[in-house]
């Protein structure tokens, strides 16, 4: 009895170290929350070091760390009544029980770049379980396999690959500071992925908390939650701790080049050539455009930036050049050469000369509220819809667009082998993006990319007009009642990222979280079979 004493006045001790401050001490139901939490941590002082509530002092700075969309965080915003940032498997288990013990809405945050800041939003009381300290990485050379923690950012493991090996690396997305957690679950595009498909083709198998606060890897979870998680949004169906993948055979050196060239310089003419070349090109050989408008003296354009990343060396990549797409007049002095990790810090717009140790840094200075949408193409847009897009980017130079072409191994994978669907038969995606600092006026960019979105209607894929899951957007299927909790209802949305997978995910979803517990404004709903 004595002992029973003890722990419990510990655990309370710890509770209100947490949540009190010299003048307001915690409520019951924080107490009772917090209390669940420390009797299933290692030990009860691990409480303090991991969790946030609106008294501590860190709170809000951690609140604000990995939140990249500016302009999501309103004052008038719902806060998280609690942030816990776990360092072992068991307080992720914890978070996880005693939020549903306590009737509280999870969200799972890894980098917090979500478009929509799903991750550290909600309508509903909630707690966000940050996993910003949770981001080991374990390289197996040999094996060329390694297991990475859902809180790594991709520059921590382009880092540790560059570190550890000359010629391994792994296909996944250009932005450095997103989080591996949400990146992986959901696709995984990157200048790579015509050589090596994309993020979730190389990854083997995987570490969750479900529901039920069980972890599971692969054999344990089962082939069709194995399936839902690689594509399909992990966060609607638990927790993933750690991702295993398999890792590619990089060359020594590598060439990069970005030539730009304005309208007026033949832009609209290299658009259409590229359309119908960039997705046939050899698999070693990606080049994407950006789209902008920029000042030229006293006037306006737009200008389309040709941005390449050639597995290979200058003269070979000439070669090809003069071969596939002569007319963009590509010259050795356009190129430079460097290893597989210096071109993920090029791409990412890293200074020349930035120690490679840039890539660690979890954040970006100055960062922008920003609004996206996404598009895929089947069929190249015509000269006269080229011009249309040029007229919208010049009403907005904040504005741009990024063409990624997809082919290659892309299409060796069957839409329905993982839930990212759009393969075969699509020439390339498009990201359309705005961007403005602070004190601007929000709705003036919200209304242009809109309008750019109902501009290019015509020139996308049709019924049902697709869109990527990491470019999320919820225009596409807006509810501002909360978490959609009808599969009718999220099909809007849910056929347009998943096509026909939509149904199977649903369902994977029915049997392993039928009470919709991991649920977000755009998470997968239950159907029961």
């Amino acid at each position: 009895m004595a002992s029973s004493i003890s722990v419990t006045l510990s655990l309370l001790s710890v509770i209100f170290l947490v949540s009190s401050t010299c003048t307001t001490s915690a409520s019951t139901d924080e107490q009772s929350f917090l209390l669940c939490l420390a009797g299933r941590f290692p030990t009860a002082t691990h409480l303090t070091s991991v969790v946030y509530t609106h008294n501590s002092s860190s709170y809000d700075s951690v609140l604000q760390f990995s939140a990249q969309n500016p302009y999501l965080s309103s004052p008038s915003a719902l806060k998280p009544l609690y942030i816990i940032t776990p360092r072992y498997e068991r307080q992720v288990q914890a978070s996880v029980i005693c939020s549903k013990l306590h009737g509280l809405q999870i969200r799972v945050r890894s980098g917090g770049h979500d478009y929509e800041g799903l991750s550290y939003l909600s309508s509903e009381p909630f707690v966000i379980l940050d996993l910003i300290n949770y981001r080991a990485i374990d390289i197996n050379v040999k094996d060329r396999t390694a297991w990475v923690q859902a809180g790594a950012i991709l520059g921590e493991l382009y880092y540790k690959l560059g570190e550890t090996s000359g010629t391994l690396g792994f296909p996944a997305g250009v932005c450095t500071t997103l989080g591996l957690g949400g990146h992986f679950s959901g696709g995984g595009i990157g200048l790579s992925m015509r050589k090596y498909g994309l993020s979730i083709d190389n990854i083997i198998d995987a570490s969750i908390v479900d529901v039920n606060g069980n972890v599971l890897d692969r054999k344990s979870m089962g082939e069709d939650l194995f399936w839902a998680i690689r594509g399909g949004g992990a966060g609607s169906y638990g927790v993933v701790l750690s991702w295993k993948i398999k890792l590619v055979e990089v060359p020594p050196t590598v060439t990069v080049f970005t030539v730009s060239r304005t309208v007026e310089e033949g832009a609209t003419r290299l658009m259409t050539i590229w359309q119908n070349v960039a997705p046939q090109l050899p698999d070693e050989l990606v080049i994407r455009v950006i789209l902008q408008a920029t000042r030229r003296g006293e006037n306006s354009t737009v200008q389309a930036s040709f941005n390449s990343l050639y597995q290979g060396s200058v003269q070979d990549l000439l070669s090809v050049m003069r071969r596939s797409f002569p007319e963009l007049g590509l010259k050795s002095e356009d190129c430079q050469q460097m290893s597989w990790v210096e071109s993920t810090m090029y791409f990412d717009g890293f200074p020349s000369g930035s120690p490679r140790e840039a890539l660690l840094n979890r954040t970006k200075s100055g960062r922008n509220s920003f609004k996206a949408t996404s598009d895929f193409v089947t069929k190249p847009i015509s000269e006269d819809g080229l011009r249309g897009i040029w007229g919208k980017l010049l009403e907005e130079e904040r504005g741009l667009m990024i063409f990624e072409p997809l082919g290659g191994k892309i299409n060796a994978v069957s839409e329905t082998e993982t839930p990212f669907p759009h393969r075969r038969g699509n020439l390339y995606n498009i990201q359309h993006y705005v961007n403005w600092e602070a004190g601007a006026n929000a709705q003036r960019y919200l209304n242009w990319i809109r309008s750019l979105y109902s501009f290019v209607t015509p020139y996308v894929t049709q019924a049902p007009r697709a869109a990527y899951l990491n470019y999320k957007d919820l225009d596409l299927g807006r509810n501002n009642e909360g978490p959609n909790t009808s599969y009718a209802t999220a099909s809007v949305w849910g056929l347009k990222y998943f096509k026909g997978n939509f149904r199977r995910l649903a369902l994977v979803k029915g049997r392993v979280d039928k009470d919709n517990f991991f649920r977000n404004e755009q998470s997968i709903p239950p159907l029961m079979a």
